[in-house]
């Protein structure tokens, strides 16, 4: 098992998750992170740190139409460490459905 980043992250981006992970599989695109599904090691302690509910177990129906996304996306963007400075508007974007057409494909840039 692994858990998974969804929707919700896109345009939210808080990074609070990117903090408490202990084996560091959380990757960071432009407007969105993921978590390398080879890398997690189901511990859940990111789960409850999400403000925009975005981490969800891959048992989840939340989480099929997002584990390959996932996987996909941590093998193009940068590994992320620390928790960074989230958008300006995050908290506009936090609980709006149907954001998936707005990831951007984008890695991170500092």
């Amino acid at each position: 098992m692994t858990y998974v980043v969804t929707e919700n992250c896109i345009k939210c981006k808080y990074m609070d998750c990117v903090e408490v992970c202990p084996v560091d599989c959380f990757y960071a695109g432009e407007n969105m992170l993921v978590i390398h599904p080879d890398e997690c090691i189901d511990c859940g302690v990111c789960e409850p740190e999400c403000p925009a509910e975005a981490i969800v177990p891959d048992s989840d129906s939340k989480a099929s139409a997002w584990i390959e996304k996932n996987r996909e996306l941590a093998a193009a963007w940068p590994n992320i460490t620390r928790k960074g400075t989230p958008p300006a508007d995050a908290d506009e974007w936090k609980d709006r459905p149907g954001k998936a057409e707005l990831l951007s494909p984008e890695p991170h840039k500092d």
